[in-house]
């Protein structure tokens, strides 16, 4: 009954001896995570230059509109007429700037999900190659034990 016993410590240890780590999966997973995360802050440094753009042309209009009202007006009422006239520039010009702030957060939105979906598929081969390949290693190794039996 000892010899029953002990022949089953040495064919798990064989089996577990036979079962190798595989490294190249773990590379290939952190490859993966590494490529996603590059093409996610190319999303974000692209959208934020593109914010940055928007913002400084609508800051640079908005003074431009300014520097027509501030000019000295021949008749009072010319004050009041530049007023009207800025307000509704600037409520024109910022309603085109947030429709341009939006544009940027869909493609912001649109490349995030493309990215997560082509990740996510890349991330499910690797991990069916790994369980794949441990299935085989693990399938060798019993039949190599059983065969020592």
């Amino acid at each position: 009954m000892a010899k029953q016993a002990q022949d089953m410590t040495a064919m798990f240890k064989d089996m577990m001896g036979a079962f190798p780590v595989d490294t190249a999966a773990m590379e290939d997973a952190f490859k993966t995570a590494s490529t996603l995360n590059e093409k996610l802050s190319h999303v974000a440094i692209d959208a934020a230059e593109k914010s940055t753009e928007i913002s400084s042309k609508w800051t640079k209009e908005t003074l431009a509109k300014l520097g027509d009202m501030s000019k000295a007006k021949a008749e009072p009422a010319d004050y009041a007429k530049a007023m009207t006239d800025f307000a509704s520039s600037y409520a024109e010009v910022t309603a085109e700037h947030m429709a341009a702030f939006a544009e940027v957060a869909k493609k912001v939105q649109m490349d995030t999900v493309e990215l997560m979906m082509a990740a996510g598929k890349d991330m499910s081969e690797d991990a069916q190659a790994v369980v794949k390949k441990a299935t085989g290693d693990m399938t060798a190794a019993a039949k190599k034990a059983a065969a020592a039996k």
